[in-house]
């Protein structure tokens, strides 16, 4: 795929993987719709794209738990932007506790935004790439999405039924050329992680956001009649 002067659409596009993301695509000239809660992460990632590349940056400031708002977001970015090329659904929350101890509230956050969030924005999105047939759905997904672990029961949760999501919805759109990927890093240096308490180690040694955006243009990089269903990337050595 060649990604000069395609339209790629990220959620939690202000920090972190997100962030990384576009700056990856706008490099690659990409026009870019970023969404996320925060306005002032967006507006400097906007201006920051601006300075660097000649390329159209569309912003939409919400919260993709709320279906009206992800529907909302994504009216807004296709009236500027047209039809997405490239979606990356990547907005997420993590907490841990013990199921006895975690707030239900707390729990069903995760829910919330890691899996509706994500269908919400997908389902808003998908009906005009399978008119045009064709278009780029990523996921982003962890190894929790894989194996759970104590005091991960509501991030492990929301992201094992995204890998299960990801699976179904590849299944009915590959005959409308629409292909659709999970990406599963492990944990990866961003505020996301250090606000959830992970270890997020030594820089030269963590993995970075930059890692996962360079494996997501690897992914979109393919030839259009071949897709990555599911890649994983890990910390070499993070001790």
């Amino acid at each position: 795929m060649e990604l000069r002067g395609k339209t790629a659409v990220i959620t939690g596009a202000g920090k972190g993987i997100g962030k990384a993301l576009a700056l990856a695509l706008a490099k690659e000239g990409a026009n870019l719709g970023l969404i996320s809660r925060t306005a002032a992460d967006l507006e400097a990632l906007k201006a920051a794209i601006a300075q660097e590349y000649d390329v159209k940056v569309s912003v939409a400031v919400a919260d993709i738990s709320i279906r009206e708002a992800a529907e909302q977001a994504v009216a807004a970015l296709q009236s500027e932007l047209g039809t997405f090329d490239v979606l990356v659904n990547n907005a997420g929350v993590a907490t841990f506790g013990t199921v006895a101890e975690m707030d239900p509230e707390v729990w069903k956050r995760h829910i919330d935004i890691n899996l509706f969030g994500t269908y919400y924005v997908t389902h808003a999105a998908l009906p005009s790439m399978i008119e045009r047939k064709s278009g780029n759905i990523i996921n982003i997904s962890s190894t929790a999405g894989e194996r759970g672990f104590a005091t991960g029961s509501a991030y492990c949760a929301s992201k094992f039924a995204l890998m299960g999501f990801t699976e179904a919805l590849a299944q009915e759109v590959r005959k409308s050329n629409i292909r659709v990927v999970a990406l599963t890093p492990s944990t990866v240096n961003t505020p996301l992680a250090e606000n959830a308490g992970l270890p997020i180690g030594d820089e030269d040694r963590m993995m970075q956001p930059e890692d996962v955006a360079e494996l997501a243009l690897a992914a979109l990089k393919l030839p259009d009649r071949v897709f990555v269903k599911t890649a994983g990337i890990w910390t070499t050595n993070p001790q």
